[in-house]
């Protein structure tokens, strides 16, 4: 057996049951929004839950047990976690393009004027403003678990990860309630369709990085990272800066500007 420091992926199902999932999901998504019930759409989520589980647990198992993380490997994680944060940023970038498209040249069919005629936008230093300050806290806790890891100091590192957490799921419950207040849809022109596309969007990358933290805070009290290794949390670290930092581009422009 040749001994190298790279990492050869054994073969693995998860790649075709993902794939299939997110098929079923999304166009059971469509089908539930003409009217055809979410059985499709359930059956695609349950297989994509099924899925990250079983794949996750290998890579744990590969990085935690089996050793094949080595330093270059890690390097290479760290390449391709940046390069997955580049595409987000270019994902919501799309968002904003047509979000100032609309706003800064508004149409006749908009009455000329941002917002439309007839839209009321939400007050924006309510719920907006309190979710705003709500991640700046969990960008902070994050930021202290990640130093008390470095430090060797799992007991605070627990505690940070619990609040992080739990400032999340706040601020997935105050999305929530927002989404179930406002005063118009997405159906509601052009402003509707930015304003839920976008912040609905954000919104489900808050809850998969609160899923994230969360795997990250079980791995840390199974005594699964070290001040040297641990790069599962750092990941996760960093796609929740990411998260904060799109809040509060949407917070200013959506929320504080467009309205």
């Amino acid at each position: 057996m040749i001994r190298q420091p790279f990492h050869l992926v054994e073969y693995s199902p998860w790649p075709f049951t993902a794939a299939i999932g997110a098929l079923l999901m999304t166009s059971g998504t469509a089908m539930w929004f003409h009217g055809h019930g979410v059985f499709c759409m359930t059956i695609g989520t349950i297989i994509i839950l099924l899925t990250m589980i079983q794949w996750w647990r290998d890579v744990i198992r590969e990085g935690s047990y089996l050793g094949f993380h080595t330093s270059l490997v890690t390097k290479s994680l760290r390449w391709g976690m940046m390069l997955f944060i580049t595409s987000e940023i270019l994902f919501f970038f799309a968002f904003f393009w047509a979000f100032f498209q609309s706003s800064l040249a508004p149409t006749p069919e908009l009455g000329c004027s941002w917002p439309p005629t007839g839209i009321y936008p939400l007050n924006p230093f309510a719920i907006p403003l309190l979710n705003t300050a709500v991640l700046l806290a969990s960008g902070v806790t994050v930021t202290w678990a990640h130093h008390a890891l470095i430090e060797a100091n799992r007991k605070e590192a627990i505690q940070a990860l619990v609040t992080t957490v739990m400032l999340g799921m706040y601020f997935s419950l105050l999305q929530g309630m927002e989404y179930w207040e406002a005063p118009f849809t997405i159906a509601d022109s052009v402003y509707g369709s930015t304003f839920f596309v976008a912040t609905g969007f954000h919104g489900l990358h808050v809850m998969i990085g609160s899923i994230f933290l969360l795997v990250s805070l079980i791995r840390t009290s199974l005594h699964q990272f070290s001040s040297g290794h641990h790069f599962g949390f750092e990941a996760a670290a960093w796609y929740w800066h990411f998260v904060d930092v799109v809040w509060i581009f949407l917070y200013l422009s959506i929320y504080w500007w467009g309205s």
